[in-house]
């Protein structure tokens, strides 16, 4: 199977403009710029990673210049055409609270976009806000691909104010989108928007999502998993991830340990980093979720060791951190 691997990265390329607590000002693009390169270290020799993005005419310099020492990445899917993209402002009031601005966005993925990469293995959707992929999108490659695809529950759960504004939101139209899913992949607080009740009381209705819990995660597993997705995989902040599955009508959770890192030196993309290990991990089908998990945690810890690409290991060197952690033959 050398070289026949293709994985299309699909969601925006934004240009982060970061403010941090001590003042200092860092300017670099994000989202799937970090499981695009995570990829492509992944598959050198062994097949393709495609971003398939939409950005600003004057970022497309840039964004090829941060892809060129990457042979895998082919940046085809990547257009200016529109002149749109994401353009997100945080500032940190201190080491763990920020505030988002978002002030351009980018013009959603459509099924004319995925066309040529309807041969692609896997296609790992990252969205960051509720408009960046269209359901068109995931029903057309349904239709016209056997790919597997990954969707990251991130992008549904937010959206974004014509105050500029991101907000947290209830993923309420969720039933459309899971016929269209095979590995849905988010984080707790992405679950509790997912997991929404029939009604609150306006007491109970809050943006701070500070203990939240895991006692839903079971239910919303057995929902989810009877209307389209063959796996639900929730990150549990730091300790690791859950995997859900049916085996024969009945509901079976797993849990995946993280790979701790000693020394954490940023966070920023770990979830995004998550998603594409996963999507290594079910390049070849076999639907093993537990080992693409492992891939996946690898990938996110990986992510924390600086504030470069340079974090991402070629794949010898991944396995054998995976190798450290768990007991597994690779």
């Amino acid at each position: 199977m050398s070289g026949a691997y293709k994985i299309a990265v699909v969601g925006p390329i934004p240009r982060d403009h970061i403010t941090t607590h001590k003042g200092e000002v860092i300017e670099k693009y994000g989202c799937i710029t970090h499981p695009t390169i995570g990829l492509a270290q992944l598959l050198q020799g062994q097949g393709t990673v495609y971003p398939v993005s939409h950005i600003r005419k004057k970022d497309m310099a840039a964004v090829k210049e941060l892809f060129a020492p990457y042979s895998a990445i082919d940046m085809k899917g990547v257009t200016d055409d529109a002149d749109s993209g994401d353009v997100i402002k945080l500032k940190f009031l201190d080491q763990n609270f920020r505030v988002e601005k978002q002030t351009a966005f980018m013009n959603p993925i459509m099924p004319v976009d995925m066309a040529p990469f309807l041969d692609c293995n896997v296609f790992v959707f990252v969205p960051i806000t509720d408009h960046e992929i269209a359901l068109d999108t995931l029903k057309y490659l349904k239709e016209f691909s056997h790919g597997t695809i990954i969707f990251d529950a991130h992008g549904p759960t937010h959206t974004m104010t014509i105050g500029g504004d991101r907000h947290k939101k209830f993923w309420v139209e969720r039933d459309f989108w899971l016929p269209y899913i095979d590995v849905l992949k988010m984080n707790l607080e992405e679950s509790w928007c997912t997991w929404y009740k029939h009604e609150y009381r306006e007491e109970e209705l809050t943006d701070l999502l500070d203990d939240i819990g895991q006692e839903h995660l079971r239910p919303m597993a057995d929902y989810i998993l009877d209307r389209g997705p063959k796996a639900l995989i929730v990150t549990t902040d730091a300790t690791g991830c859950k995997v859900f599955t049916k085996v024969n009508g009945q509901l079976k959770e797993e849990f995946v340990k993280s790979i701790y890192m000693e020394n954490v030196i940023d966070t920023t993309g770990c979830g995004d980093s998550f998603a594409g290990g996963l999507a290594y991990g079910l390049r070849d089908g076999q639907n093993d979720y537990i080992l693409a998990s492992m891939y996946a945690n690898a990938l996110g810890a990986q992510r924390t060791q600086g504030t470069t690409f340079e974090v991402f290991k070629p794949l010898k060197e991944t396995e054998n951190m995976m190798r450290a952690n768990y007991s597994i033959n690779l």
